[in-house]
C-alpha cells in the first residue's frame, strides 16, 4: 500500500495525473499491477493527505487547484512553516545545519537569470522541505504533503513570475539567517510573513476574478 501510494503521489506531484483528473480504479489497477484492495487503501491515504477526493461509484479525483482550495492550503502552510522555522532555529543554535538551505537559495538565484521556472520551483520546494526537516518534529514533518501540494501540484495556478521569485529569494535568505542565528521568534515571524504574502496575492486574484465575473 505504501509503495502504491508513493507512486500515485509522485505522479500527482509531477502532473502526470493533473489537477481535476479522475483516477479510475480499474485503470490504475492495470497500470500499476496491483489488486483493488491495496489500491483502495492507497487512495484513502492520499485522500487523508488532501491530494485526491474519493467518491463512491465514481473513483478518485485529483484535487482541483482553484483559488479557494489554494487559500485554505496556504493558511495551513503559514502555521506549519512558521512553527518549522522556529523549531529549526532552536535546533540549530551554533549554525551547523544551514548549508542545505544556503544551497537551495543559490539554485534559486541561478534560476532567475535566465528565468527557469521549473528549476526555481524545484529549489523552492527543496528550501521549504529542508526547513521542515530541520524542525526535528515528526508531526511537523508529517505535514510535508501540504507543502508539496501547494508548491508543485498547484504551481500552474500560482503562476510564479520572476519578480515574485526575486522577492521570495530575499525572504528565504532572511529566514535562513534567522535560523542560523538561532533566533526562533524571528524565524517564525519571517516564515509566516513569507507565506502570508502569497495569501495576500491569492486574495487579490480572487477579488479580481469576482469583479471580472460581475
Amino acid at each position: 500500500m505504501d509503495e502504491t501510494a508513493a507512486i500515485i503521489r509522485e505522479r500527482i506531484y509531477t502532473h502526470r495525473y493533473p489537477t481535476g483528473s479522475w483516477l479510475r480504479q480499474e485503470h490504475l489497477s492495470a497500470e500499476l499491477g496491483v489488486s483493488r484492495t491495496p489500491l483502495r487503501e492507497a487512495l484513502r491515504v492520499l485522500e487523508q493527505e488532501g491530494l485526491v477526493k474519493v467518491t463512491a461509484g465514481q473513483g478518485a479525483q485529483v484535487i482541483t487547484g482553484d483559488l479557494d482550495t489554494l487559500l485554505d492550503a496556504y493558511q495551513l502552510r503559514a502555521v506549519v512553516d512558521g512553527l518549522a522555522a522556529r523549531l529549526a532555529a532552536e535546533n540549530n543554535r551554533g549554525g551547523g545545519l544551514i548549508r542545505h538551505l544556503r544551497r537551495a537559495i543559490e539554485v534559486q538565484r541561478a534560476a532567475v537569470e535566465p528565468w527557469t521556472p521549473r528549476d526555481y520551483t524545484d529549489s523552492n520546494v527543496d528550501f521549504h522541505e529542508h526547513v521542515v526537516h530541520l524542525s526535528g518534529n515528526d508531526f511537523v514533518i508529517g505535514q510535508l504533503p501540504i507543502l508539496r501540494m501547494t508548491a508543485q501540484v498547484f504551481a500552474p495556478v500560482a503562476l510564479v513570475r520572476p519578480e515574485s521569485a526575486i522577492r521570495a529569494i530575499a525572504e528565504h535568505t532572511a529566514i535562513a539567517d534567522a535560523i542560523e542565528a538561532g533566533d526562533g521568534q524571528a524565524a517564525e515571524r519571517l516564515a509566516r510573513a513569507h507565506i502570508e504574502a502569497t495569501i495576500t496575492e491569492l486574495k487579490q486574484k480572487k477579488t479580481s476574478a469576482a469583479e471580472d465575473a460581475s
